[in-house]
């Protein structure tokens, strides 16, 4: 941006004018756009190129609309903080930003759930509109305040697959004692059904899959699933990931750091993450097809989860769920505000896309 040579020329009306925007205006503008140098951490490791590229192409944005004086230096998950520790680095102030999930943190604050999604939730859509428009960045920056950090939209995997199993899941029956790696509040959903979650960062997930220390896990999709690896060891890909109808990520910045950075700083910020975001959906829709029919040509074996699972995982989210509301203001807060939000979204969606949509699979399969 050239912000010192669209001043002189926007201010262009004889000499006397151009000589004071050119002696008054240019110091302004050079006080007003410091030199920043921030360290970004990622939840994940660099061989993920479309979440990590995601943080990658949100600094180069950033950059870009700065002329580089705000430059970002991203850091995949383990290279300074491990990936499950990103929240806590911002929060204490030993790095400036990150990008991560927040479900990660449910330990802390069960109510981060809702700022990445929840079993049985909105879709990537729904939730991008909950968190602008219906009152999701406020409820979510609230319960961040006691750690002093402020959360910034930045990208949705869309709907995620149900993961890579060793054995086949028939009945509800075959969940009891199964090591399954998952993330966020999926985990203790499923906890009530005999499954015993493991939460790990995405570089330790095969490795645990390979030693057999987990018997299943879910990360993403299919691109991600295919440069992890999963499917050399549990040949059986599941789908829907229904704890994951679309997983929002998000930057975390502090909020000392987030206050001290001049307001139109604050705008390439947040104009720069939603961008990104925006490119990340994109980037998914993109590879994800082409990577599951490799996949498949490879040996893995494509199901849906069978409709006693999804029924029983239905009726664990909402009683588990119900249960947290019961014990957290801020919780219910955050639930009544997304399901009555989801509710209004899907009464119009069901009524123009969804049909839309089936219909035009129905044709589709007919040819």
């Amino acid at each position: 941006m050239k912000r010192r040579t669209f001043l002189k020329v926007a201010g262009l009306k004889g000499a006397a004018v151009a000589s004071a925007v050119t002696s008054v205006a240019a110091p302004a503008i050079a006080q007003s756009s410091p030199e920043i140098r921030w360290r970004l951490t990622s939840s994940f490791p660099k061989s993920l190129d479309t979440i990590f590229g995601t943080a990658q192409t949100f600094a180069r944005y950033v950059a870009e609309a700065t002329d580089n004086k705000f430059q970002i230096q991203t850091f995949g998950g383990g290279e300074l903080i491990p990936g499950l520790q990103a929240l806590d680095a911002v929060s204490n102030g030993s790095i400036e930003m990150a990008q991560t999930p927040l479900y990660f943190y449910i330990g802390k604050e069960p109510t981060f759930a809702y700022a990445t999604g929840v079993a049985f939730g909105m879709n990537h859509r729904h939730q991008h509109s909950w968190w602008n428009f219906g009152g999701g960045a406020a409820i979510i920056n609230e319960a961040l305040a006691p750690m002093k950090t402020h959360a910034i939209l930045c990208g949705n995997s869309g709907t995620q697959m149900g993961g890579w199993f060793r054995k086949e899941i028939k009945t509800v029956d075959d969940l009891k004692g199964l090591k399954f790696r998952i993330g966020g509040l999926g985990g203790h959903i499923l906890a009530r059904l005999g499954v015993v979650p493991q939460q790990l960062a995405g570089g330790d997930v095969y490795p645990a899959l390979e030693k057999g220390t987990i018997d299943a896990t879910e990360f993403v999709g299919p691109y991600d699933d295919e440069k992890l690896g999963f499917h050399k060891i549990a040949k059986h890909y599941y789908y829907p990931g229904f704890w994951e109808g679309g997983a929002m990520l998000h930057m975390v910045v502090g909020q000392e750091k987030w206050a001290s950075l001049p307001k139109h700083y604050q705008a390439i910020v947040n104009n720069a993450a939603a961008a990104a975001g925006t490119w990340m959906l994109e980037k998914y829709d993109s590879v994800n097809p082409a990577a599951l029919k490799r996949l498949i040509a490879g040996g893995a074996e494509l199901k849906a989860f069978p409709q006693p699972v999804m029924e029983a995982c239905y009726k664990a989210t909402q009683d588990h769920l119900s249960e947290l509301a019961a014990k957290s203001a801020l919780f219910r807060k955050a639930k009544d505000s997304h399901d009555a939000y989801m509710k209004e979204t899907m009464f119009y969606t069901q009524i123009a896309e969804n049909f839309y949509d089936n219909w035009l699979l129905a044709q589709m399969r007919k040819g």
